[in-house]
């Protein structure tokens, strides 16, 4: 598969909610996925830590954007969705950066698995996400 990491970029545009929140797309391969969101006063809950919506969406854009590598590169395979995913979040972040890295654990015809690590620039542990995607076949 080649990849043409601007190519990715340009797809992913779409994905206007993750956009508008932040999250940009910094690296990709065919075994990762990393993407990242500078922080502001507006990923902040009612007590001041970073809002679980804004580091699972950070998560799940990467999730999304690693399952469907294979179909934005031309590959003749249909749109990968999410089935179901779990997060555990590990500790508050001190950093002004978030960091997410997906790892590809299994991949089948139409069934997948991914992990997504969320870190911040300090290199803190900041969440784990699990997801489980669906191929669709045309």
């Amino acid at each position: 598969m080649t990849i043409d990491l601007e190519k990715i970029r340009q797809y992913f545009r779409g994905d206007r909610f993750a956009a508008n929140i932040g999250v940009v797309i910094d690296a990709v391969s065919e075994t990762s996925v990393q993407c990242s969101m500078v922080l502001t006063e507006n990923h902040r809950n009612a007590v001041g830590g970073v809002q679980g919506g804004a580091i699972f969406t950070l998560a799940d854009f990467t999730f999304a954007v690693h399952c469907n590598l294979a179909m934005v590169s031309g590959e003749p395979v249909g749109a990968t969705v999410g089935q179901s995913c779990a997060i555990s979040y590990l500790k508050l972040t001190r950093g002004a950066k978030l960091l997410a890295a997906s790892t590809c654990l299994s991949r089948g015809r139409a069934m997948s698995v991914y992990r997504i690590d969320v870190t911040d620039d300090l290199g803190a542990p900041i969440a784990q996400m699990t997801g489980n995607a669906f191929t669709i076949h045309n």
